[in-house]
């Protein structure tokens, strides 16, 4: 602290070290790498981000009621595999398909607000079994395999459904982009703009005294686990309009950098509590870490160092301020 000024750099970083430190990577990146700022590559990077910002946007308003969601992955990956096979096994229209593929989804927040709400089932326990549970109903509903244009249904029955180009486009620029920046600033303005998002954040802060205030915290718990199924099936849903099919297990992947990006976005601007415009930044963090990290040819299968790093730091830097 310098005395007398009011000034202490440790604040300063704390409310801005996830821009600097995005600041400080892109210009080593951009000396190391001369193509990294070319606007393919950023368009790239936000590509890249799309997918994991949705889904992690989810789970801010999980964390903004003090919960946590480890079953996104899997709502994700059974969204994925409910799209794709409505188009390929029944040839179901477009809009019904993605339809029926969110409510389908929802089931999952059901099952999470059953554990969590009523029997009281610590969240992180909860959405664990949750996320075993939905992962196995989305094997076995698609045989353990993947489903894509062509391949018969499980028993044999021949398909002639086909994938429209109209959900191919969702997952491919200017879309998927702009499908992520509209979720965050939804949720921005859910968050922090309208009465349900400040019950929401005083359920978070202390249940029982929003309880005795007259809030109803069971109805505002169980809303944020419906918002962060929902999130995580439209990222399901991205992800089968980018690559065209529905793979095995195609949402696990997405579960730490979703919860990353939310964590490191604790501390964006001093807020001190899950937010959107934070998980976003945490996003574009490990987004151009990536990036830059692949251009440099770095093993694929040293990735998940880098971000196991990166979320070991957010939670220490999260905790870290919370006793500070």
């Amino acid at each position: 602290m310098k005395r007398g000024t009011g000034f202490s750099w440790g604040a300063f970083f704390g409310r801005w070290g996830v821009l600097i430190a995005i600041g400080l990577i892109t210009v080593v990146f951009a000396a190391l790498l001369p193509t990294f700022l070319s606007p393919s590559n950023v368009v790239s990077i936000l590509r890249s981000i799309s997918i994991v910002t949705v889904i992690a946007i989810g789970l801010t308003i999980a964390l903004a009621v003090n919960g946590l969601d480890l079953s996104i992955g899997s709502t994700a990956t059974l969204a994925s595999a409910l799209v794709v096979s409505f188009f390929v096994w029944y040839s179901l229209p477009f809009s019904i398909s993605l339809a029926l593929a969110l409510i389908l989804s929802l089931s999952v927040a059901l099952v999470n607000i059953l554990l969590i709400v009523k029997f009281r089932i610590p969240d992180l326990v909860a959405t664990l079994s949750t996320m075993f549970i939905v992962e196995g109903i989305a094997m076995t509903y698609t045989g353990g395999g993947s489903i894509s244009e062509g391949m018969p249904r499980l028993d044999g029955t021949p398909t002639d459904g086909t994938i429209p180009p109209l959900f191919k486009a969702l997952g491919q620029v200017p879309a998927i982009i702009v499908i992520m920046l509209v979720a965050v600033a939804l949720v921005h303005i859910f968050l922090n703009h309208t009465r349900y998002g400040r019950l929401m954040y005083a359920t978070g802060g202390n249940l029982e005294a929003a309880r005795l205030a007259g809030i109803p915290v069971d109805r505002y718990r169980a809303l944020a686990y419906v918002l962060s199924a929902l999130f995580a099936a439209v990222g399901g849903i991205l992800i089968a309009s980018r690559i065209g099919s529905a793979q095995v297990n195609a949402g696990a992947g997405y579960l730490m950098p979703a919860v990353a990006a939310a964590f490191i976005g604790f501390s964006f601007a001093g807020q001190g509590k899950p937010n959107a415009i934070g998980t976003f930044a945490g996003a574009v963090l490990i987004g151009v870490l990536e990036n830059g990290l692949v251009m440099m040819s770095v093993p694929y299968y040293s990735m998940n160092i880098v971000k196991g790093t990166i979320l070991a730091l957010a939670l220490a830097s999260t905790y870290w301020h919370k006793k500070h």
